[in-house]
């Protein structure tokens, strides 16, 4: 018997054969996501991107706790411990669906959740960590301010102590999940430093009012931070972290997901683009037949699971301990923008239709305009990955 004949047939799904790097559990993990986001989302996204809004976000947060998709890679309180790969393998599943849920997952998990799990004291990670396991408490990350947003050291918010109490005064912007969430973890400027706070949103003089008129994540919810005179208790500061390693450390997880999200896009957009060339007809055969459409689709094969399998790389390394913050910059950069090129490739071979909502990819394409500079821009990972090879630091 010839070797070749003990080969498995090509799987045009899975062209390099990724999916035998799977096991059991991975493969059970991908395919219960990717069947609830098939049953939860997909029929109704269209409708809610062109609306501009995602109503019942709060069942969909219970219905996400349920599949242990928050808090996915973290241990105790409730939370799944996933692995990596695991976690990577959802997002891929949550964004082919569309970029907003997965953000809404990111956010709570791997920016909220993960900065008390990380830095929080035993009483914060018991009160929060649990509830927002289920989805029953949201969260969000505030960060990024209306005039720093690659520059998070020059933040203007500020924490003043008063007696016993600290005092937070500031502004955060493009808030994910800002306007719903029941706790926010919000960095501000210290006498000691930048610290972090866990923000009780009912708290006097908070606020989160919704940010309209976007044309990218709209299903999505993304908010201002008003916090005016904010008093919290001195048990409300993160203990365990003082200065820029924590916020950027939980950016580093989020950014791991992206990775793996950035292709869930890319993939939904690639498929519609190959279901539509074997089906449309020009000149009395389908379109994909002819050598340039050919052309398009190989290449956007090659880019699609050359990323699949960097990110399942990046998250084998996470699982043992040796993922690098340059290594995630690396993949950021790589997947995302790799994904927008596929979506607007995938344009071209639907035409006009292309354009349409009846099909996913401007969706995807306009969502991931917003991927591309959350969490770090293009310029910032080119400029982390420029230091970490020559040695020299572009960003002074």
């Amino acid at each position: 018997m010839s070797a070749s004949s003990k080969l498995p047939p090509f799987d045009p799904a899975d062209p390099l054969g990724i999916d035998d790097l799977l096991d059991a559990e991975d493969l059970a993990i991908r395919d219960t996501v990717r069947t609830w986001a098939a049953d939860s989302v997909l029929p109704y996204v269209a409708d809610w991107y062109e609306k501009g809004e995602l109503p019942g976000i709060r069942e969909l947060a219970r219905e996400l706790g349920g599949l242990g998709a928050l808090g996915m890679s973290l241990q105790g309180y409730g939370c799944a411990g996933a692995s990596a790969v695991q976690y990577g393998l959802a997002c891929l599943e949550l964004e082919a669906a569309d970029s907003g849920i997965r953000s809404l997952v990111s956010v709570q998990g791997s920016l909220a959740m993960y900065a008390i799990h990380r830095f929080g004291s035993e009483e914060q990670k018991q009160t929060w960590l649990p509830r927002m396991a289920a989805g029953e408490v949201i969260g969000c990350f505030g960060l990024t301010e209306p005039d720093h947003g690659s520059d998070p050291g020059s933040m203007r918010t500020h924490a003043k102590r008063d007696g016993g109490d600290w005092v937070l005064n500031g502004r955060k912007m493009w808030i994910t999940n800002g306007s719903v969430a029941g706790v926010a973890v919000v960095w501000a400027q210290t006498d000691d430093g930048i610290r972090g706070f866990v923000v009780p949103t009912d708290a006097p003089g908070f606020s989160a009012p919704e940010i309209k008129h976007k044309w990218s994540l709209r299903a999505s919810v993304t908010s201002e931070l008003v916090l005016d005179d904010v008093r919290l208790p001195a048990d409300a500061v993160l203990p365990d972290v003082v200065g820029l390693k924590g916020p950027l450390g939980c950016l580093s997880h989020a950014r791991y997901g992206i990775v793996w999200g950035a292709m869930g896009a890319a993939r939904s957009s690639f498929e519609s683009a190959v279901a539509y060339a074997k089906t449309r007809e020009q000149f009395g055969r389908p379109i994909g037949g002819f050598q340039l459409t050919q052309a398009k689709l190989a290449d956007m094969a090659v880019e699609l699971h050359k990323g699949i399998l960097l990110a399942h790389h990046l998250g084998r390394r996470m699982d043992v301990g040796r993922l690098r913050p340059e290594q995630i910059s690396f993949g950021k950069l790589n997947n995302v923008r790799e994904a927008i090129e596929i979506c607007r490739t995938s344009r071209t071979i639907l035409g006009a239709n292309g354009i349409s909502l009846e099909y996913p990819v401007m969706r995807h394409a306009t969502n991931l305009e917003s991927v591309l500079t959350y969490e770090g821009t293009v310029e910032m990972h080119q400029l982390v990955l420029g230091k970490a090879l020559t040695g020299l630091d572009a960003f002074r």
